[in-house]
């Protein structure tokens, strides 16, 4: 009978190692911000969601209309960081300038917006801001594809 068994040996000696590493290597190489994915996902959703959270959809309409875009663009760029990592971090500059934008909108789309209001879009776009900055650092440090 024939010795069919495996031995575990070194695996530094096959012939793909070498391949097999750098597919390993490249295949993590998009995801060093996979725990901000999920974060930047709720935090569009709750952009989506806060003028009927906080109750301003009569007093501030426009607003309602504007929150509700952009936390659906945000979630949206949530949802491409995890689909296709590699294609989408070059747009976490795009969240950067989403969050800037709605730090400043409840004074530029908004008519007189209270202090509720202001202090929910300022923290919105904080948060977005310090997200798109992570996501741009690390995609900034990876190594580009061989």
């Amino acid at each position: 009978m024939a010795n069919v068994s495996h031995s575990r040996g070194d695996m530094s000696t096959h012939p793909d190692a070498p391949e097999m590493r750098t597919r390993y290597d490249r295949m993590l190489g998009g995801r060093d911000v996979a725990l901000v994915d999920g974060p930047v996902f709720l935090l569009g959703l709750y952009c989506a969601v806060s003028p009927w959270v906080l109750h301003y959809t009569v007093s501030q309409p426009a607003l309602v209309t504007h929150n509700l875009i952009a936390g659906i663009a945000i979630g949206l760029l949530a949802l491409g960081f995890t689909a296709a990592p590699a294609r989408m971090y070059g747009l976490s500059w795009a969240m950067c300038a989403l969050g800037i934008w709605m730090i400043v909108a409840p004074w530029i789309v908004g008519d007189s917006p209270d202090a509720g209001v202001v202090v929910n879009n300022i923290v919105i776009g904080a948060l977005a801001l310090v997200l798109g900055l992570v996501c741009a650092g690390t995609a900034a440090k990876r190594v580009p594809r061989a």
